[in-house]
């Protein structure tokens, strides 16, 4: 075979602070004379009619964004892989690459070829897409495969019903060459291939050090802001990485979701430090496999940290909330060649003023605005922007365009029921009276959450949900300010002139006490002097109550030096 293993210096690469996985960034494009012989031998060979999702895998292989794989794989490394993760050499490799063709015109293709054969993958308008040697030919188990990589036959499963979808019987195993790559659409001009990418990183910006971050379904959120940042402070660069392609229909649109990127990548993001490519990639719905996958993707792209969120790749309930971050203790880092930054739940904590984890925020529910991408999808479908706290007003606006479906039907529902996203987003609405309020004396059942408490909540964040860290602060200031020009002199006003008519009002019942009698002749119309002594009482307290009105004599005393400002200049 020709080659063509490394499109990049390899003497210059051998230099680079990331290394491919396996070693060799893979390269199945044939280009010039090989190209023209390639597509001439298409033309004579046996066609086998191929769906996007295969084309896409196809590219994916051909570019390197798979490395080490250099095509589909035979039975040994297919069964090793589901069973062990690992290629038959002990090389972690998650999930598998299969091709096992469909249609009735397919399977006859399929059934006369044999070892040492070549056939030409071609797409629904006949377009040569690539070439593929037959290395082995071997049965295909829908069920085994479902159980091994999703751990479930149920077709309600995305990746289980695929399975049962799109592959057949008999699966073809050998090396690619890629003859036509399909036409990226709107992104077109955007897109980056692994070759690309490690140019552009190590050897244009002279980077050291990059994370990658793939993500799926989701607009853009403060909760991947938050990741993002704080990779940040510790690297380079940021490769961020949007799949696009193969997303389920009630998902954000990708035109839509890239647009989004782009806003808030230009707004908040440091230009010359972040790097946007769209991933055209098929969804596995593998879950933690899936999450190793992304990993390995990022270390093909170039980067030298992965950054995994807390249910990264996962579906519905069919894994666990953190089994994208224990699949690591499996398939460890340090095997895989490229360091995973986990990262816990991100929430909005409108007392701590930021978003963070349970991890850093002391704080309980009732001051926290939860980051929930479905939840915040539900809530784009009802036609409502979420709060600025976990989705930057850039993002929603666009958003809100590209999710579908969206409105409300006939019933006033979307997907899912209006109590399951209240207690998705806003769980404190279940439990207390308002964002940051006292205890229900009787907790909310969200089955019983109607659109009138959507909007309810959603009114409440945006009132308040700036407004209790701010009026936190302004209390301390207002206690602490020693130059009270700098305070607010409305409310020492306020609170000069509660003082004062409070102290009238304790005069006041001072004289009532004096003259009230021990007994009264009608306790309806007059209070004797026990009751009166009660209003006093209570009114004396009210006015020890009463926060000082502080004046700049009132802080003198807060001032001392035991040296002139000279001394320290």
């Amino acid at each position: 075979m020709t080659d063509k293993s490394m499109t990049l210096d390899k003497e210059s690469m051998a230099n680079y602070p990331q290394q491919p996985h396996g070693g060799v960034l893979v390269d199945r494009v044939a280009t010039g004379d090989e190209l023209k012989k390639a597509l001439e031998r298409a033309a004579s060979l046996p066609q086998i009619m191929i769906d996007l999702e295969a084309a896409i895998t196809v590219e994916m292989i051909a570019t390197g964004v798979l490395s080490p794989n250099d095509g589909f794989m035979n039975q040994q490394d297919y069964i090793s892989v589901l069973e062990k993760g690992r290629f038959a050499n002990g090389l972690v490799w998650p999930t598998p690459l299969s091709f096992a063709p469909i249609g009735e015109t397919n399977e006859k293709v399929v059934a006369s070829l044999k070892v040492g054969d070549e056939v030409a993958l071609i797409d629904h308008s006949q377009t040569p897409i690539a070439l593929l040697s037959v290395s082995d030919v071997f049965d295909y188990d829908r069920e085994f495969r479902a159980e091994k990589l999703f751990g479930t036959t149920d077709r309600k499963h995305p990746g289980v019903d695929s399975i049962y979808r799109r592959m057949g019987d008999k699966a073809l195993g050998g090396q690619i060459t890629l003859l036509n790559r399909v036409d990226w659409g709107p992104f077109e001009s955007i897109r980056l291939s692994p070759a690309d990418t490690w140019r552009q990183f190590y050897e244009e910006k002279k980077f050291k050090s990059v994370a990658g971050f793939i993500t799926g379904a989701n607009p853009m959120h403060r909760g991947h802001e938050h990741m993002h940042r704080n990779m940040l402070e510790e690297v380079d660069g940021l490769l961020a990485q949007p799949l696009v392609e193969m997303a389920k229909r009630e998902y954000t649109r990708h035109e839509y979701r890239m647009r989004v990127y782009q806003s808030v990548l230009e707004q908040y993001y440091p230009k010359e430090r972040t790097v946007l490519a769209p991933l055209r990639v098929t969804y596995i719905f593998a879950g933690p496999r899936e999450t190793i996958l992304h990993a390995l993707v990022m270390k093909n792209y170039g980067c030298t940290h992965a950054i995994v969120g807390r249910d990264h790749a996962g579906i519905g309930d069919y894994y666990d909330k953190y089994a994208s971050h224990s699949i690591f203790d499996q398939f460890p880092p340090e095997e895989l060649g490229i360091d995973v930054r986990l990262f816990h739940e991100v929430f909005y904590c409108v007392r701590c003023n930021t978003t963070t984890s349970s991890q850093a925020c002391p704080h309980d529910e009732s001051v926290h605005i939860k980051i929930s991408g479905t939840g915040i999808r539900e809530m784009l479908r009802h036609g409502i922007i979420p709060p600025k706290e976990i989705v930057r007003p850039e993002s929603a606006y666009i958003a809100l365009q590209g999710v579908q479906p969206k409105g409300r039907d006939a019933q006033g529902n979307t997907i899912s029921p209006v109590g399951k996203l209240i207690k998705s987003i806003f769980p404190f609405y279940l439990t207390h009276t308002r964002l940051g309020g006292p205890k229900r004396e009787v907790p909310l059942n969200p089955d019983d959450l109607s659109n009138a408490d959507l909007e309810a909540v959603i009114l409440d964040v945006r009132t308040n949900g700036d407004l209790i860290y701010k009026q936190t602060y302004e209390e301390y200031a207002s206690a602490a300010d020693i130059n009270r020009n700098a305070a607010a002199t409305w409310i020492d006003r306020a609170r000069a002139d509660m003082q004062a008519q409070q102290k009238l009002m304790v005069k006041d019942l001072e004289m009532k006490v004096a003259a009230a009698p021990e007994s009264a002749s009608d306790e309806f119309m007059y209070q004797d002097k026990a009751e009166a002594s009660k209003e006093l009482e209570a009114a004396k307290k009210m006015l020890k109550e009463i926060p000082p009105a502080l004046s700049p004599e009132d802080t003198e005393y807060r001032v001392w030096n035991i040296a002139d400002y000279d001394h320290y200049r």
